[in-house]
């Protein structure tokens, strides 16, 4: 039995997608318990219970995890996105602490659970000059959505380290793929802007450096994980996944338009205000310990991914 929040957002629903070919027994919890546009089918949505609500409802979380019996936990729901986060603090830390605590201590409170994944961010490494960041470095966010993730990161270490709650924590770089429909992020839009041959506008000014990752990696990741914490004893532990090949704003977009067909067509606005101008991941310990390596490189990703959104924005 496996509860994913956060089942219906775009990770969510490619890793419900993939456990459901696995023949899991999946409840999903969700705000948006049917969105409009999703990767998941009709069918998929027939063949799991679904729950509208929030992790921040302490009694639904803890009455879905008991009277299911759930014995893996996937948490994923949260604010996402850093700029409704700068909009409105309090809800990304209600969603993104609160919500996490509410997780845990469910968790903790049945015996049923047997492994809790909780999905934080590079972002909860801060600003720091020593890159690539890797696991033992400290968390140390500084604004709304990654302060939200450091806290909710080590909330979940603690449940660990005081309780014993078979938890592990899963940070990641910028993911991409088929089924984010959220335009505010720059793969989306600039594969929208190519594709309908628009201008992309670009918030910052170009140089800010990440590393971007495919969702299908990620998935798999989680899964190989989930599969193997209690026989690898890493309860307690964070690892990184990404593909360790940072690329500014900038030359991410040209990539794009290259792969598009098209020629370059940008603005940059060089107005992005607090947030972090180099951020990458090390994943050599995912490596090492799980055996995790992903499978898709930047460009076979974002040809996939330019394919998927060019036959979803045909249609429309």
């Amino acid at each position: 039995m496996v509860l994913i929040t956060g089942y219906n957002g775009f990770l969510g629903s490619h890793l419900t997608r993939f456990l459901l070919n696995q023949g899991a027994n999946i409840t999903g919890l969700d705000i948006k318990a049917h969105r409009k546009i999703t990767v998941l089918t009709r069918q998929d949505l027939e063949h799991i219970k679904t729950i509208k609500g929030s992790v921040e409802d302490y009694p639904l979380v803890f009455k879905i995890i008991h009277e299911a019996r759930i014995e893996y936990v996937f948490h994923l729901a949260a604010k996402a996105l850093v700029g409704e986060c700068l909009k409105e603090p309090a809800k990304a830390f209600s969603t993104n602490i609160k919500g996490t605590w509410n997780v845990l201590e469910a968790s903790r409170n049945n015996a049923s659970v047997k492994g809790v994944i909780v999905a934080s961010s590079d972002k909860a490494y801060g600003s720091q000059k020593d890159l690539p960041y890797k696991e033992d470095r400290p968390l140390s966010g500084e604004h709304p959505y990654d302060v939200s993730k450091s806290c909710a990161d080590l909330i979940a270490q603690a449940y660990f380290k005081t309780y014993g709650l078979p938890v592990c924590i899963v940070r990641c770089g910028n993911i991409f793929g088929p089924g984010d429909f959220n335009f505010s992020r720059i793969i989306p839009d600039a594969v929208r802007s190519a594709i309908q041959n628009k201008t992309l506008v670009i918030r910052s000014n170009g140089k800010f450096t990440r590393d971007y990752i495919y969702v299908e990696d990620v998935v798999i990741g989680y899964l190989i994980l989930a599969q193997n914490m209690q026989k690898l004893k890493v309860f307690g532990e964070a690892f990184n996944f990404s593909n360790e090949k940072p690329v500014s704003v900038l030359g991410l977009a040209k990539i794009i338009y290259r792969l598009s067909g098209r020629n370059p067509n940008y603005k940059i606005l060089n107005l992005a205000k607090d947030e972090i101008k180099d951020q990458y991941l090390s994943s050599e310990k995912a490596h090492r310990v799980l055996g995790w390596k992903p499978t898709h490189s930047l460009e076979k990703g974002l040809l996939d991914a330019i394919e998927w959104y060019r036959a979803h924005l045909e249609r429309k």
